[in-house]
């Protein structure tokens, strides 16, 4: 995978234990608090913020999952020094209030995640503890299952058995790609020609997006484009960058969707730690960092540029006395088992913390296939595909380009020039080919030592799609 693969960084990845790093790691195993470590009390605070969020979303977001598939899938092959502790520390559940609690310190309070109904699950910061059981909790969302596909689930599948059979070689090779796959969905013509998932998955499973929800970010932001609401050419509005003199006031909200502000970081990707695992302010976290490069000159890979663009989103929102309310948006598109979660203070973390579903994702995908339409309803603008596709900001290194939150295939061999995708941690993806009606979604648990090899899978599809119309 390129170097500027969401994947490939230590930021919005979870990467595995191997090596030099896992001999690092055994020296924390257990509690982690010993001198070898100076940060060894944030690193455990951080990994029981970890598995409170993570346990949470995975318990009730979607179908829900079962402990010993999430202590599996969720809970191993992620940062070093915060692995031994995630594995050690306990996780108290109450399931009918839907909150988890992880305690990591005797003289301070456990963390914890609550659950909501409509976005999920938020994780409270280090220290802090609700004041109520039932102050996060919004209405029941609706339930569309019975609806014709694709805003429900009836008539989802493809009725050519032809059709069905053409792709079924490459569920049957669906290891040869790498990684460790827990779902593969392929859409083709506007129905479901492959629906595949690991024992324990279904339909109503869902997973965490990771940098998914980037893309989903900036869908989010077409739609407020359609409404009149923003214009993304125009400096983004983030009230901390409104100081006279403050150059980030330049930054244009386009800029931020295309990784080019400018903005420096701790690290590359700017390691979102404090927000992921700490329940730190999306804004305090986000606004702090100061200019280094002219905006729109320099591409680089930041979750903190999408979280700036979403709160420049929620001010234009703000201003039409509509609040930003992604569930609102995505139950149009039947995406009812979609969970956008936010920290303490509303702020949605629509750089990672999103869980969804393979269906889900594929109707997202139709979204994009039909330009913007949505049974007959625009729901984009019409020219908003061109643009989240479009090279118009500085580009990355390897094999991918980069759009407007959106990852480009357009010079990847055997594969159509017109394909796009969403790409996130852990083998995320969403890929759209307009020119051949085919929309992929792959879901998994990858880590560094395995990993999905992106292109060769959809080669693959491809080349079973030009099968079946011989």
């Amino acid at each position: 995978m390129p170097k500027s693969d969401d994947r490939a960084k230590p930021i919005d990845r979870v990467p595995v234990m191997g090596g030099v790093m896992l001999g690092f790691a055994l020296l924390f195993m257990g509690a982690a608090a010993t001198a070898a470590d100076p940060n060894a009390d944030i690193h455990r605070a951080w990994a029981a913020g970890y598995r409170a969020a993570f346990t949470c979303s995975s318990l009730w977001n979607g179908a829900g999952k079962a402990l010993p598939d999430i202590e599996r899938d969720e809970l191993t092959h992620i940062y070093p020094e915060i692995e031994p502790d995630v594995r050690a520390l306990k996780a108290d559940i109450d399931a009918a209030g839907k909150r988890v609690s992880v305690r990591y310190r005797d003289d301070m309070p456990p963390r914890i995640a609550m659950w909501d109904r409509r976005e999920g699950c938020v994780t409270l910061p280090i220290g802090a503890e609700p004041t109520r059981n039932d102050g996060l909790r919004n209405p029941a969302r609706a339930d569309l299952d019975e609806q014709p596909w694709p805003l429900g689930d009836r008539n989802a599948l493809a009725a050519s058995g032809r059709m069905r059979a053409s792709f079924a070689p490459v569920a049957a090779r669906l290891a040869t790609f790498g990684g460790r796959s827990s779902s593969l969905l392929i859409v083709k013509d506007g129905r479901i020609a492959l629906e595949w998932y690991q024992p324990g998955h279904g339909q109503h499973t869902a997973q965490r997006t990771f940098s998914v929800a980037k893309s989903m970010a900036a869908t989010l932001i077409g739609h407020t484009v359609l409404q009149g609401r923003i214009d993304v050419t125009v400096p983004a509005a983030i009230e901390a960058w409104q100081t006279p003199g403050d150059p980030r006031a330049a930054i244009t909200t386009d800029q931020l969707m295309r990784m080019a502000s400018g903005l420096t970081s701790d690290t590359a990707g700017n390691r979102s730690d404090a927000i992921y695992m700490g329940g730190a302010s999306v804004r305090q976290w986000t606004t702090q960092w100061p200019l280094l490069n002219p905006p729109g000159s320099r591409y680089r890979y930041a979750n903190n540029d999408t979280l700036l663009a979403v709160q420049s989103l929620r001010a234009a929102q703000s201003k039409a006395a509509e609040p930003l309310d992604p569930a609102r948006f995505f139950d149009r598109l039947g995406m009812t088992r979609t969970f956008v979660e936010r920290d303490k203070d509303g702020d949605y973390i629509l750089s990672s913390q999103v869980s969804t579903t393979a269906r889900d994702l594929a109707r997202l995908g139709l979204l994009y296939q039909n330009d913007g339409l949505w049974n007959g309803e625009r729901l984009l603008p019409a020219d908003w595909r061109r643009f989240v596709t479009a090279r118009s900001g500085p580009q990355p290194d390897g094999p991918f380009g980069y759009g407007a939150g959106f990852w480009l295939l357009d010079t990847s061999d055997g594969i159509p020039a017109d394909a796009f995708g969403a790409f996130g941690n852990r083998g995320q993806y969403l890929i759209v080919i307009p020119s051949r009606k085919l929309i992929v979604v792959r879901q998994g648990y990858d880590d560094a030592a395995e990993r999905l090899d992106i292109a060769a899978l959809i080669r693959a599809v491809v080349a079973a799609d030009a099968g079946s119309a011989r």
